[in-house]
């Protein structure tokens, strides 16, 4: 599997806004968090999972997420190119993350809100994979 946006909607009138979804299927979700970092120049890299699946959604503002598809868990190649995503809080898109990636968060706005969705319950499997910020030559 490959990452890929799944795309929102809104609709307006004079009653408001609705934001929707009908394409994104949320019946694998177990469990979700929502991001809210402190400052816009700090980034959450570079961590992701073997067999966890997560949707990012933007609820407030917008986020630069990058992806990358690891080759090895305990070693892996530090050329790996990652894949960039711009996502905003204007339509409701998810971007669905499959197994095997990690990932780099940056909130492109103060206050941004970035909901994550995960296919695990908390502590139901180890694995949870870290390399520094630097490890890859991105």
């Amino acid at each position: 599997m490959i990452p890929k946006i799944i795309k929102g909607e809104n609709y307006n009138d004079s009653r408001g806004i609705l934001f929707y979804n009908n394409d994104f299927d949320a019946s694998a979700i177990k469990r979700l968090y929502v991001i809210d970092n402190q400052k816009t120049n700090f980034i959450r890299a570079w961590q992701g999972h073997k067999i966890e699946q997560r949707w990012f959604s933007v609820m407030q503002g917008s986020f630069k997420i990058k992806l990358i598809k690891i080759d090895n868990w305990e070693h892996p190649f530090k050329d790996l190119k990652p894949i960039e995503y711009i996502l905003g809080s204007k339509k409701l898109d998810v971007l669905f993350v499959p197994k095997g990636y990690v990932s780099s968060i940056e909130a492109l706005e103060k206050g941004a809100k970035l909901l994550v969705m995960a296919d695990y319950l908390f502590g139901a499997i180890q694995d949870e994979y870290r390399f520094d910020l630097d490890y890859f030559k991105v």
